[in-house]
């Protein structure tokens, strides 16, 4: 109940963040708030990416899933599950995708979330440790072509030379009208360069599901069977 109480309290800021504000701003928030910061939830994606980014670069873990007014939409398991794992002790329960784009295995802490958000941080002290790192991107309304672009900055960067396996959630409404090719096309062979583990089709952003997960945390990635396998908790026992 005191989960629930602390939810309501908080969810007019949380709600009204999804893809409306900016970076900047949310970071700026996070920095004043940074006393007792390893005992606060931070739940989010879209623009809340940035935030997730501030988080672990400190160290710390946050949930890259629905906000508030998204819960009663997506269904009992998917709001089931953020509690579980706001509440337990216990990694999360694994997550499957739909394909392997390249298959491997890979494990190493999850990072990522938004992949526009995410590129926009490059270069600044807010992006994490990526060495050794398995990156998980979803994305909504952005055309194949500016995916390609963020990708290669991404990979121009130096970020693919670091990281360990890419595991990919939703694409919502990113495709060219009329075009012969579809997003997903693209990021196949975007993922093909990359050489890494690679799966795609987890349930994860702006499309009908949005489950949560923690990132932060050390994850398997089994991109052969598309699968996502949590190796800590969300949580400690503190």
């Amino acid at each position: 109940m005191r989960l629930l109480r602390d939810l309501e309290r908080t969810a007019p800021k949380n709600a009204a963040r999804s893809r409306a504000s900016t970076a900047g701003a949310n970071i700026g928030a996070a920095r004043v708030a940074t006393s007792g910061a390893a005992s606060q939830a931070i739940i989010g994606f879209s623009d809340i990416t940035a935030l997730h980014q501030w988080r672990q670069s400190h160290g710390l873990v946050s949930i890259h899933g629905p906000v508030l007014t998204q819960l009663g939409r997506l269904g009992r398991p998917t709001s089931e599950r953020l509690f579980s794992l706001l509440e337990s002790d216990a990694p999360a329960a694994p997550l499957r995708g739909t394909a392997a784009l390249v298959e491997g295995i890979a494990e190493g802490p999850l990072l990522g979330g938004n992949l526009s958000m995410f590129t926009r941080l490059l270069g600044t002290p807010f992006m994490p440790n990526l060495e050794g790192a398995i990156l998980v991107f979803e994305d909504v309304g952005e055309r194949p072509y500016r995916l390609d672009r963020m990708w290669t900055h991404l990979e121009l960067a130096g970020v693919f030379r670091q990281i360990k396996g890419i595991a990919l959630g939703s694409f919502t409404h990113c495709e060219e009208r009329d075009a012969s090719y579809s997003s997903v096309d693209v990021l196949r062979d975007l993922a093909v360069a990359t050489g890494l583990p690679c799966a795609t089709g987890f349930p994860i952003g702006h499309g009908d599901v949005n489950e949560p997960v923690p990132l932060g945390v050390r994850v398997r990635l089994d991109a052969t069977t598309a699968q996502l396998t949590f190796l800590e908790a969300a949580v400690s026992e503190e």
